[in-house]
């Protein structure tokens, strides 16, 4: 299965893929190289919601996209935590490529105010979230909007996430073997 590349001049976006940083909840890159990946299904929807988001000032951040199973589980095996992972051995969206973290970036490419960091593993991070301010909250109204009317569904207790419907029905595991060019670093044994 081939996955599409997310990255402009294609794709009218910002990439900050969090986890070939140490800038992520691990404390260190997951990713050897960054990557920006999708199926075909999924980098269809997400230009539809550029083209809604443009009209507006405004464009999305990426920060994940298509997570290879092995990333899962080295996330897996560091957090085990249900309320934000998907258990690897029933699959992420974002191992299926059907599933996508991101943010709203303003017209000045300041991104806007989501009450939370991108991966805050903490219930302020949820949708609906009445604790964050009213700026926050309206911000995260609008990227829910964004994406909705995209054809993307939201995970409830990450403002950041979307996925595909029917992601885990409809769409298989894929692992780094996929990619032109791996994001992952070989094991040590050479696996």
């Amino acid at each position: 299965m081939s996955l599409v590349r997310i990255a402009p001049p294609d794709f009218d976006v910002a990439l900050d893929i969090a986890y070939a940083t140490a800038n992520n909840f691990t404390g260190r890159p997951v990713y050897r190289r960054p990557g920006c990946w999708l199926h075909a299904d999924a980098a269809a929807a997400l230009k539809r919601a550029i083209a809604l988001a443009a009209p507006l000032g405004l464009r999305f951040c990426v920060f994940d996209a298509f997570r290879p199973q092995e990333a899962q589980w080295v996330l897996w095996n560091h957090t085990p935590d249900p309320e934000f992972l998907a258990d690897p051995r029933q699959g992420s969206a974002h191992s299926r490529g059907v599933a996508v973290d991101l943010t709203l970036l303003a017209s000045d490419g300041r991104p806007l105010d989501m009450g939370t960091a991108f991966d805050a593993f903490t219930p302020l991070s949820h949708h609906g979230n009445a604790d964050v301010s009213v700026s926050a909250q309206h911000n995260r109204l609008l990227l829910l909007g964004l994406m909705s009317a995209a054809g993307w569904n939201f995970y409830r207790n990450e403002w950041w996430h979307y996925q595909l419907f029917q992601a885990t029905a409809s769409y298989p595991l894929l692992s780094d073997s996929v990619l032109p060019e791996p994001m992952m670093s070989p094991s040590p044994s050479g696996a």
